[in-house]
């Protein structure tokens, strides 16, 4: 039996699953650190021209000065800096490696003399960042372990989360490219990163059954397989169209994908 609790006495499973929450609250707190730190680098980096085909961000349409945004970024990690202090009581100094390296990363994905997003390396941290980091520290935190089924299950969850940034980047290939950013996409080109994105996507799939198959996990993860009928439009969509409107709509129902996605293998976990 693979449950985390199975071994445990009722009180340390009760104050493991109290760390649920604060871990959940320095994840949104630290993403919404990241993603706002990025409004503000991108701002002035010269790559949000008028001719940007996703929707306006804040620095660059004018709408919140930057002075402000560098303060929300502040805001955002204080309340993500909190939460981590209560998991590394909680759960180990592990979680303060874990955090620092997180940190850093956002900080230097965008930011620093040469940001690893505008060197074709974007989709690799975000692997390691959204897919394993993520996975097997929600599960350390929970858990005071780590598991070789919580590491097999972050390969498709990190997969689906690079699937976003792919949209992402291709979408904004021309503007980023003019800018002198080198992303992924602009190092492939608009075809074979159509063809990565496809393989990005039916990829996390096969990694389903085969999880279940070499790990101690039950049948009941491939319930996650339940989410493939939207992966096929995305992929026909990203194949065939390159507006600004298309693509929009894709990098949400991207998003979308990976949401049911965990969902769903969640629920299998849960029955098992």
């Amino acid at each position: 039996d693979h449950r985390p609790d199975r071994g445990c006495g009722g009180e340390d499973r009760a104050a493991r699953s109290g760390a649920a929450e604060p871990g959940q609250l320095g994840d949104l707190a630290f993403e919404h650190r990241r993603r706002i730190r990025e409004h503000r680098d991108r701002d002035g980096d010269g790559a949000d021209t008028e001719d940007r085909l996703g929707p306006v961000r804040v620095t660059a349409g004018g709408l919140v000065p930057p002075s402000y945004v560098l303060y929300a970024t502040w805001v955002a990690f204080g309340i993500a800096a909190l939460a981590g202090v209560y998991l590394v009581i909680e759960a180990g100094w592990e979680l303060l490696l874990i955090g620092a390296a997180s940190i850093v990363a956002g900080v230097l994905y965008t930011g620093g003399p040469r940001p690893y997003g505008y060197v074709g390396l974007g989709e690799v941290f975000v692997f390691l960042f959204f897919g394993v980091v993520a996975v097997t520290g929600s599960f350390f935190v929970q858990t005071t372990q780590f598991s070789w089924e919580a590491v097999a299950l972050s390969v498709p969850v990190g997969l689906l989360a690079c699937a976003v940034l792919m949209v992402n980047n291709t979408r904004d290939m021309d503007t980023d490219r003019r800018a002198g950013k080198t992303t992924l996409a602009v190092r492939l080109g608009r075809e074979r990163m159509r063809t990565v994105y496809s393989l990005t996507l039916y990829i996390s799939f096969v990694l389903v059954p085969v999880i279940w198959l070499t790990t101690g996990l039950t049948a009941w993860i491939n319930l996650g397989l339940l989410a493939l009928p939207l992966a096929v439009p995305l992929a026909k969509t990203m194949r065939e169209r390159s507006d600004g409107a298309a693509l929009n709509k894709a990098l949400g129902d991207t998003a979308r994908l990976e949401l049911v996605f965990c969902v769903l293998i969640s629920v299998g976990l849960l029955l098992a």
